[in-house]
């Protein structure tokens, strides 16, 4: 049992990656704290009130361990009046979507989570989009939390571990879901997990958690080989049935391979890996023009809402990683955990 492990009292080293949306629920991060590894309960688009419930109720569904996501807010310029219209035209449903927020109001919402992470003596917290502010850092630190970054880059490995990260996982170009890049390159910030992690590894000395394109327990045990001492694990955890994913989701899942998966922003104004649907093969032309994150998304969320409820996959963010074909048949997180940790 690696010290991370035994920090957090877990008996698997294995993350249940913390997808937003709505995807992760109390009962299924709760499922999993409670087989050994590390639930994780996503605050992203949730409301402070929400996430108080979610937390209130993993915590009477366990006494084990568990982790909150939060994303960090980014600055962003903001777009002319005319390429709003513009998308707003092409997006179905747009019309019915709230007034953008201000980043004021995303470091309002971000401080008031990090406050009830506080209150409720949550012992790891993760983030997502960059690094927070050192007072909230100092703050959890003093409370006794574990702390979590997310990386795509050895060089963002680097920052985070000098900034007071105590894990940094490591995201690669496999992964379902959004890129957690915040650092510019010159080149490419989509690293194949193989790649990423011995660069990392070898640039830091905090223990290192593989995630992305990771399905089975070879995975693990190649992961292991390279210098990661855990992974996190998204896709393969939609296949469980403790996960409320709708029913058009999941058949997307069942049939879907590695090559129908692409990396869009047109979901949310941030690159996400998914399955390739109607919306990405209508917008694929527009992929450079879309709106910051998170306009985009506020702009889709009415038009993924209503396709969820028709059960049309077609114009839903299908978030998935690029091992989904190896997916073919339903679980519960008890069997799946068992196969990725078995020796």
């Amino acid at each position: 049992m690696t010290e991370w492990m035994k920090v957090l009292s877990l008996t698997k080293p294995v993350i249940q990656a913390p997808m937003a949306g709505g995807l992760v629920t109390p009962v299924l991060a709760a499922a999993v704290s409670n087989e050994g590894a590390l639930g994780s309960l996503a605050s992203g688009y949730l409301s402070p009130d929400m996430l108080e419930k979610q937390i209130i109720e993993m915590q009477q569904l366990t006494d084990r361990v568990f982790q909150v996501n939060v994303f960090v807010p980014e600055s962003r310029k903001e777009p002319d009046e005319d390429i709003v219209q513009t998308w707003k035209n092409k997006i179905p449903c747009a019309e019915q979507a709230p007034s953008f927020s201000s980043e004021e109001e995303e470091w309002d919402d971000f401080h008031k989570k990090m406050n009830i992470i506080l209150k409720h003596n949550v012992k790891a917290c993760s983030f997502t989009f960059g690094i927070p502010p050192d007072e909230s850092i100092q703050a959890l630190k003093k409370n006794g939390c574990c702390l979590i970054g997310t990386a795509t880059t050895p060089q963002e490995a680097v920052l985070l571990e000098e900034c007071g990260m105590d894990i940094i996982v490591l995201q690669g170009s496999e992964a379902g879901g959004h890129r957690g890049s915040f650092l510019p390159v010159s080149g490419e910030s989509t690293l194949g997990l193989m790649s990423l992690i011995p660069q990392a590894a070898d640039a830091v000395s905090v223990p290192v958690i593989a995630a992305g394109g990771i399905a089975d327990r070879r995975g693990v045990q190649a992961a292991h080989c390279l210098g990661a001492q855990g992974v996190q694990i998204g896709t393969p955890f939609l296949m469980c049935e403790e996960c409320e994913v709708s029913e058009a989701y999941r058949r997307e899942l069942k049939k879907a391979q590695g090559t129908d998966t692409r990396l869009t922003a047109l979901f949310s104004g941030k690159p996400a890996r998914g399955i390739v649907n109607q919306w990405m093969k209508e917008q694929q032309a527009e992929e450079a023009n879309v709106l910051p994150y998170p306009l985009q998304n506020t702009l889709t969320k009415p038009m993924r809402k209503h396709a969820a409820k028709e059960k049309d996959s077609g114009y839903m963010s299908l978030w998935a990683g690029q091992s989904v074909g190896m997916l073919n048949r339903p679980a519960d997180v008890k069997t799946l955990l068992a196969e990725l940790c078995r020796t």
